[in-house]
């Protein structure tokens, strides 16, 4: 049986912690910035971790 590959789009998107939770970046930080305010895009900047329930299936992917 060959070896499972490692999804290419998701080792791109998530990264694992030191404790082995998943890392993802925020969502809307692309475009229509104007009506955004300062605060709020630099929030969007940082990082947050992985919803629990699909943290397993996201990690198997990523460690493949």
């Amino acid at each position: 049986m060959p070896k499972m590959k490692t999804r290419s789009g998701a080792k791109k998107r998530f990264a694992l912690t030191a404790k082995g939770h998943v890392k993802r970046k925020r969502a809307f930080k692309t475009h229509i910035l104007n009506k955004k305010d300062r605060k709020r895009k630099r929030n969007l900047r940082k990082t947050t971790l992985v919803y629990a329930g699909i943290e397993k299936k996201i990690r198997s992917m990523i460690t493949a």
